[in-house]
């Protein structure tokens, strides 16, 4: 679709896939506060929560956060193992998935027994009155809000060049792991919200209150260790492609050659993992979970627009083009994309929309007066230009 496509829904990733990364970190915060709580170690509120948001203390008193220090040790603690290498971050991320998964089908075992239906009536809560609270609205908010779980099915294209065999392993890794994480998603919020009343699940380590309420301590331990492993993982996975997709867009020379080097040691772009880390881990800090996971879902929901867009464009003006993997039933399946994340982004807040426009803005600033100008696309056809006079 062009350069200037191609630099736009880079642009739009590297917003979606850093917010992302520092959305979960804030999660990995909670699920470690009420874990290290059970333990007897209870940190300063002031440090557990976004700069400037309003916290309680011991006494009961309210005062400002500082940070939420756990949030940017977590996010430093996954740039450092990246650093090192692929293979290393890659056995660590098996593990914890194995181990989380495990965790998940216990949780699921044991809540099932202590469902109260009646937390399930009304099924569909009454709106409020206002737009996005409750009713169909809700839902619709919900939806565009919480849209950015999907980031991680889009992060397993990011390792293709890194993969042995990417036209096979790719599709299967994107649609199984789909597969799967939406039955464990449907099945995770039908024991959460029947354990517990959704009224009491708008916090940042959800399962944690619904465990407490099940009242197995060995459980509760458990799924908090789980979530804890879980979203490192995903955390790991975010910033990986960050520095992956980074990598790419430097490579073609729309970003100083920097953010393309190579550690000589560990074979690592260790220079932009560790800016992107300080940058991800400033925003875990300092930024509330509701705030960035509202960007982080726009910038989703766009960047799949403009993919189902490209689908739909190179089936057209490319159709002998050679497709190891080949969408089926275009274009009912990229028009059903566009329509689909058009309804879901109506419900995102306005202020949202602006702070991606801002962002956006920001970036066709940085190709207009660097990217065009150096990359690859353009001394190529520079080079072309002088040859042929």
């Amino acid at each position: 679709m062009g350069e200037i496509f191609a630099w736009i829904i880079g642009w739009d990733l590297l917003l979606e896939y850093a917010l992302g990364a520092a959305t979960v970190a804030v999660g990995w915060s909670g699920y470690a506060v009420s874990f290290l709580k059970d333990l007897g170690i209870v940190l300063p509120a002031t440090l557990t929560a976004a700069t400037g948001s309003q916290v309680m203390l011991a006494d009961g008193s309210m005062t400002q956060a500082v940070l939420n220090l756990p949030a940017v040790g977590a996010i430093a603690v996954i740039s450092l193992l990246l650093i090192l290498g692929i293979r290393e971050s890659a056995k660590f991320n098996s593990i914890i998935v194995i181990v989380k998964l495990v965790v998940i089908l216990a949780f699921l075992v044991f809540g099932v027994w202590h469902i109260n239906s009646a937390n399930w009536t009304p099924f569909i809560p009454a709106n409020t009155g206002k737009f996005g609270e409750y009713g169909f609205s809700g839902i619709l908010r919900g939806a565009g809000v919480i849209f950015f779980a999907y980031i991680g099915f889009d992060a397993v294209s990011t390792a293709a060049q890194e993969a042995k065999q990417p036209q096979r392993d790719m599709p299967i890794g994107i649609i199984g792991s789909l597969f799967i994480s939406t039955l464990l998603y449907i099945a995770v919020a039908l024991v959460l919200t029947g354990i517990v009343p959704y009224k009491s699940l708008n916090v940042a380590d959800p399962i944690a209150v619904g465990v407490n309420v099940i009242g197995l301590r060995w459980l509760a331990l458990a799924v908090k260790i789980g979530a804890i492993l879980g979203l490192s993982s995903v955390m790991l996975v975010l910033t990986y492609g960050q520095t992956r997709i980074l990598y790419s867009i430097s490579h073609d020379g729309l970003l100083p050659p920097l953010f393309s080097k190579i550690h000589p040691r560990f074979r690592t772009p260790h220079l932009s993992t560790l800016m992107l880390g300080v940058f991800v881990s400033v925003l875990a800090g300092c930024v509330p979970i509701s705030t960035l996971s509202e960007l982080v879902s726009i910038g989703t929901l766009f960047a799949f627009i403009v993919v189902c867009a490209g689908v739909l464009y190179l089936r057209y003006t490319q159709p002998g083009l050679h497709r190891p993997f080949r969408c089926p039933l275009v274009p009912f399946v990229p028009l059903t994309g566009i329509l689909v994340c058009l309804y879901l982004i109506v419900g995102v807040p306005r202020e949202t929309w602006l702070r991606l426009f801002v962002w956006l803005g920001v970036g066709l600033v940085i190709y207009l007066f660097y990217g065009q100008l150096h990359s690859v696309l353009y001394r190529k056809r520079k080079a072309q230009h002088n040859s042929s006079s």
